[in-house]
């Protein structure tokens, strides 16, 4: 027993307050941090050896069911060398942590900026960019889904008109009635 059951109180339950913790936001911090994804796995693996059901897991850690039932069955076949990160075949990518900010900032400003004759980003327009100033080669439709991963779009822009105001509109006509020439005179 609690040393507060012994008085007759009864403890209140811990509860998080703090409105930045939430669900999202630390699956987006286990993305950042190298390694947090370990702990999420020993965690999982923990509930469910507590119980928990493999859809109840993956919706507390916005998982795919079908990822978490191949995480449990690797799992039970490597028993604890599931927890760890295996090196992922393939080539490294050449897209560093200062290329994909240069890219970034690249973006948020115009290609005349860069010495680059377009108007608006594009595939092509990025394509050019890494290789002037980051010597990566890359082809077109990698470069558009770079754009897209940082958050942009390759739609064009839609041009609307601005709507006409009341402001000016005397000022207008009455430029109009000093320069408004009567009929043509016959001859």
């Amino acid at each position: 027993m609690s040393p507060n059951q012994f008085r007759g109180e009864t403890m209140k339950a811990l509860t998080l307050s703090n409105q930045e913790l939430t669900r999202e936001a630390l699956l987006r911090k286990a993305e950042e941090i190298p390694g947090a994804w370990v702990g999420i796995r020993i965690a999982a693996f923990l509930l469910m050896l507590a119980g928990w059901k493999s859809t109840q897991i993956s919706n507390l850690f916005g998982l795919s069911r079908w990822g978490t039932v191949k995480l449990i069955h690797k799992a039970n076949r490597e028993g604890l060398q599931a927890i760890e990160d295996h090196p992922r075949p393939g080539r490294p990518s050449q897209f560093d942590e200062k290329v994909l900010k240069d890219l970034d900032d690249a973006l948020s400003k115009a290609p005349q900026e860069f010495g680059l004759s377009r108007n608006r980003w594009d595939g092509v327009v990025v394509v050019e960019y890494l290789k002037r100033f980051h010597c990566v080669k890359v082809r077109v439709r990698h470069a558009q889904s770079m754009i897209k991963k940082l958050g942009y779009s390759l739609r064009r822009p839609l041009h609307r008109y601005v709507q006409a105001t009341d402001t000016g509109v005397a000022e207008f006509q009455d430029e109009l009635k000093k320069t408004r020439r009567g009929p043509k005179k016959q001859r």
